[in-house]
């Protein structure tokens, strides 16, 4: 299987982008994390997905702990309560995480592993676009506060990303639709071609056509894959990654995060557009065609 290699201080680590890829989970786990044992964090939604075999048949299984679902559960709280349970169960420093589902369970697991016993390895799973495109990516984990999001966290990068497109048939459209935002992202920060690809190519997304998935979630991986590998600790060039954040954050934090992060996102970036428009640095077609999209 060809996958993404996205480099880092300590090594490198492949994102797989295949579909049918989450039903060859238990030989990516053993070949990512060897016999350790391991346990799962999921949001009780998505357990129960991978459960009934609605992201694709696997035999493989691990120890799961669960949390509810949505944004105002990743908290300092529930980060504990999670590595509490994995105390509970007797996961020692031979233990390693999957993070299963989307970019709340990506970042509090992810936590969860540079935290617990000083660090455990970990593998992505992500079952959401957002997740898929981005936030699976990077080594970024973290935690919200009531002062804000992602306050509280680490740099501390997965061993693997097994990311399947099929599974994003399971995904309602309102998520889907916040996934393509953080693609128009890459595409408006990285590439202009990709960019026209997904104005040509909206009414295939929008139908989740395979083929076109397939490329949109691969060609997102790798931009962000370049970025993250020349600047893993933000100091520079992978800033470019937050555009459209600083206004969605905002959204999100003034909503009581009502607002979905990749609806904020969206409106960040047209926002941000609109700004870049009125400071005479970006020409009012951009902004239109952002909209548009």
């Amino acid at each position: 299987m060809v996958s993404v290699q996205v480099t880092h201080a300590l090594g490198s680590y492949p994102v797989y982008v295949e579909p049918g890829a989450i039903e060859r989970l238990g030989q990516f786990v053993g070949e990512h994390l060897g016999g350790r044992p391991v346990v799962t964090i999921a949001d009780a939604t998505v357990a129960e997905l991978f459960r009934e075999g609605r992201f694709g048949r696997t035999s493989w299984e691990s120890e799961t702990v669960t949390f509810p679902p949505g944004e105002r559960s990743k908290t300092r709280d529930t980060w504990a309560l999670l590595t509490d349970a994995l105390l509970e169960r007797g996961v020692g420093r031979d233990g390693a995480v999957v993070a299963l589902g989307g970019g709340v369970a990506g970042d509090l697991a992810g936590f969860v592993a540079a935290t617990y016993m000083r660090g455990l390895p970990y593998v992505q799973v992500p079952t959401t676009l957002l997740a898929m495109v981005d936030a699976s990516v990077g080594g970024k984990t973290g935690v919200d506060t009531p002062e804000g999001k992602n306050l509280i966290g680490a740099f501390h990068p997965p061993v693997a990303v097994v990311a399947d497109p099929r599974v994003l048939g399971t995904l309602p459209e309102r998520e889907y639709r916040g996934g393509l935002a953080e693609a128009v992202k890459h595409g408006l920060i990285a590439d202009r071609e990709y960019f026209r690809w997904m104005e040509r190519a909206a009414d295939d997304l929008l139908r989740r056509e395979p083929d076109a998935v397939q490329h949109l979630v691969r060609r997102s991986v790798e931009i962000k894959a370049e970025v993250v590998s020349g600047d893993e600790r933000e100091t520079g060039r992978r800033a470019i990654l937050n555009a459209g954040h600083t206004v969605a954050h905002a959204l999100e934090r003034g909503t009581g995060y009502e607002i979905a992060h990749g609806e904020a996102v969206a409106l960040g970036l047209v926002a941000e557009c609109e700004l870049a428009v009125r400071l005479g640095i970006a020409a009012p077609a951009v902004r239109e065609r952002v909209e548009a999209l």
